[in-house]
């Protein structure tokens, strides 16, 4: 006998980050909401093998949704990261340049900061670019407290619920889950992260597709009780940010990450020649990595769209799946912001928003292990 259906009115596939902010937004707008992750618990893919770094958007192209929802995030952010007691330390960046032609490029960011609002000098001595507003958080515990918080507020987590079917009706979805319950919601949204495309060819929308992008990061302990007190950004290219190397909330330091396209989704090790190239560029921009050896290193597929960035919207096939996929690296800093651009996206499909709750406080979360260990020993349980 098969079991009752689940009901609810959006249904949230996905618990990453992106998900997790999405939940609490909505819940927090008085929405009876229902997160459902595939996996066995929140946060193992790309929104805990991250660098942690919630990024002010300074170095974001204008105009762009991406910018336009990583601004929106930094606003909201600060107050509820309060609330939950999220950690968070403070550290300001540097992006210090090396050649003659990283002046017309830290030029080139400073006023590209100052039409996105950020706040951002250029360090005379030496021409630095210094970000003050850049911070690092842990972002499993960024996820968690909002999603605890979402449930605190009302909201349901199922785990192990992978969607495998989406069957649409007139004013309802129904979601078929691989362990052959189903769910029935008016509103499906979309942030599986690396899998979006497939959740979106369950409706038949093929327009975008998702590949993995993979950043291998390696974590260092500074020798005779050094500490490293800010971000070190470098010079970035039109593919990538490059090597930043900065510190956890635990004292470690880490650099990272490459940036390596592939088609499998699931190869989440790390390649063997990876320390070499990582640390070469790293011990360029902070000397006292030169001759380390890491304590750690894990790898992170970030969920990249093929000719395509920040995909959020109705699907074409299906407008009561609302799809929140291609979101690549920028995903922790921008996911509130995510969340309140999905809130004002379901007004036009029949959902009503309540007034703006207060974020109710998540119950603390004490660790296991570090967040930056924690997927890797998930992936790699006989390797970390």
């Amino acid at each position: 006998m098969s079991s009752p259906a689940l009901t609810t009115t959006v249904a949230v596939i996905g618990g990453g980050v992106v998900g997790a902010a999405i939940f609490h937004t909505l819940t927090h707008r008085g929405i009876d909401v229902l997160l459902l992750e595939a996996d066995s618990d929140l946060a193992y893919a790309a929104s805990g093998t991250n660098s942690g770094i919630l990024h002010t958007g300074f170095d974001s192209t204008p105009g762009q949704l991406e910018t336009e929802l990583i601004l929106r995030s930094a606003k909201i952010r600060p107050a509820i990261l309060k609330v939950l007691g999220v950690p968070v330390k403070h550290t300001g960046a540097e992006l210090v340049p090396h050649r003659e032609e990283d002046h017309v490029t830290i030029r080139a960011l400073a006023e590209n900061a100052a039409a996105n609002g950020v706040e951002v000098y250029i360090r005379e001595s030496d021409g630095a670019l210094l970000v003050p507003g850049e911070s690092v958080t842990d972002p499993v515990a960024f996820t968690l407290a909002l999603a605890q918080s979402g449930e605190v507020a009302g909201g349901r987590i199922e785990l192990n619920a992978k969607v495998v079917g989406i069957e649409p009706g007139e004013d309802q979805l129904t979601l078929h889950l691989a362990d052959g319950r189903s769910v029935k919601t008016s509103v499906a949204i979309n942030a599986a992260g690396l899998h979006a495309d497939d959740i979106a060819r369950l409706v038949g929308d093929g327009t975008f597709e998702i590949y993995p992008r993979k950043g291998e990061f390696f974590v260092y302990e500074l020798p005779k009780g050094q500490t490293l007190d800010h971000i070190v950004l470098p010079v970035p290219t039109k593919r990538t940010k490059g090597v930043i190397v900065f510190p956890t909330l635990d004292g470690h330091v880490v650099a990272g990450p490459t940036a390596i396209d592939l088609l499998d989704k699931d190869d989440w090790a790390v390649r063997p020649d990876a320390h070499a190239e990582i640390l070469e560029k790293a011990a360029s921009q902070y000397s006292a990595l030169n001759g380390l050896q890491p304590v750690a290193s894990y790898a992170g597929l970030r969920p990249a769209g093929r000719d395509t960035n920040y995909v959020i919207g109705s699907s074409k096939t299906t407008e009561r799946l609302i799809n929140v996929a291609a979101i690549r690296s920028t995903g922790l800093s921008a996911s509130l912001g995510i969340g309140a651009y999905v809130a004002d996206l379901l007004p036009a499909l029949g959902i009503e928003l309540g007034e703006q709750l207060i974020p109710t406080p998540a119950k603390p979360i004490t660790p296991k292990q570090p967040w930056w260990q924690r997927t890797a020993q998930h992936r790699h349980p006989a390797t970390v």
